[in-house]
């Protein structure tokens, strides 16, 4: 970081006050046109029996509203903002019109998603449970625009210090928690190679971490600076990438940990990916971190509304379902993250932030208020 007065500057106020196309007939003539004409009376007086003109088939975009389009049209470019996933029926006329399955929307959706006029990235959380193929990012990638770009879970392969059974419950110490190898080739690497120039943020969410381990963070962080430190430079492939880094434990922001922590993430040029989680303090007390590494992009993922808990993904789901409308407004949320999303994009870095439908009920909705918010900010 620079240590010149203007760069200094910066950094303190680095979240401050801003300043279908037809072919014509062709002409008739003579009898033709004789002929013609009485089929045109007939015409004029007959009720009109043509179907309307047939949609294709498959998902069709919503009706968006032009106070929307014209939202989309004042937000910042660097602003992306997008939701966990694209599979909800529920989002029925604010994504894509008519009823949908899961199943269709898992194969068709994201091609209509991307053509929403704020939703200009989304994350994908399955690459969390199973790593995926170069030829599976690859076909994402051919489903979107060209200015789009993904935020993507690393494998819990590699984030999540415990080998886990099916009810989530931790079995035994994970051999391959932060390995650099596996990085590189279950993730980094696959994501580069399928997604190219449409990779955004590559996130490593490491997993509520066990006691024993959480009384030895130092010993962490030299594992997750060296898997990070192992990984290639991004930008040659894809220039909007960067490497970010989301923990689940406030232990990491603590006076004692945090130092280093921006230490590490400074070294390889990733960055903090902002946790708007229950278990999580709040946005406020961890932004000190991402002014530590400026100038850098901002990364935050909006997962669940605190009112549910640390644990509360079952009960924010069976209450929100199926994800149309707002049940837990946060309007206090809304300004602090608008705020810092402004300020830094308007110093010339990407924002990317993901929002779920476990922050408020309906992750587009939330969007389109955090959109108005951060157009207001300019």
């Amino acid at each position: 970081m620079s240590k010149a007065p203007a760069s200094g500057a910066v950094q303190d106020d680095l979240f401050g006050d801003l300043p279908a196309d037809t072919l014509a007939p062709e002409p008739e003539t003579g009898a033709a046109k004789s002929a013609a004409a009485p089929r045109a009376r007939r015409a004029a007086a007959e009720p009109a029996t043509q179907p309307p003109p047939r949609r294709s088939a498959g998902v069709q975009p919503a009706d968006w509203d032009e106070p929307l389009r014209a939202l989309g049209a004042a937000l910042p470019r660097r602003v992306r903002l997008g939701t966990s996933s694209w599979t909800y029926p529920g989002w029925k006329g604010l994504v894509w019109e008519g009823e949908h399955s899961q199943a269709v929307l898992s194969k068709q959706g994201l091609a209509v998603y991307a053509q929403h006029p704020l939703l200009r990235t989304v994350s994908i959380d399955r690459s969390f449970y199973r790593p995926l193929t170069a030829e599976q990012y690859a076909r994402y990638a051919t489903q979107v625009p060209d200015d789009f770009r993904f935020v993507v879970k690393a494998p819990s392969l590699v984030t999540d210090a415990l080998v886990r059974s099916e009810d989530g419950r931790g079995k035994q110490a994970n051999s391959a928690f932060l390995s650099p190898e596996l990085a590189l080739q279950e993730f980094v690497q696959p994501v580069l190679e399928g997604l190219g120039a449409k990779a955004g943020a590559l996130v490593f969410q490491l997993s509520p971490l066990p006691p024993p381990l959480l009384h030895r963070l130092p010993d962490v962080l030299d594992r997750l600076d060296a898997m990070l430190r192992a990984q290639p430079p991004l930008h040659d492939v894809a220039p909007d990438a960067v490497l970010a880094v989301e923990v689940r434990d406030p232990e990491w922001l603590t006076a004692a940990v945090l130092p280093r922590l921006a230490e590490v993430l400074r070294a390889s040029g990733a960055t903090y990916c902002l946790g708007l989680h229950a278990r999580m303090p709040a946005l406020q007390d961890q932004l000190p971190l991402l002014r530590m590494l400026w100038p850098g992009p901002l990364v935050c993922r909006w997962n669940l509304n605190p009112v549910h808990g640390m644990y509360g993904y079952e009960d924010a789901e069976k209450l929100y379902e199926p994800f149309d409308r707002i049940h837990h407004p946060d309007p206090a949320l809304h300004a602090e993250l608008a705020h810092a999303v402004a300020g830094i994009t308007a110093r010339g870095q990407n924002a990317y932030v993901t929002i779920s439908n476990h922050a408020e009920g309906c992750a587009p909705l939330t969007i389109r208020t955090l959109a108005e918010r951060i157009v207001a900010q300019g």
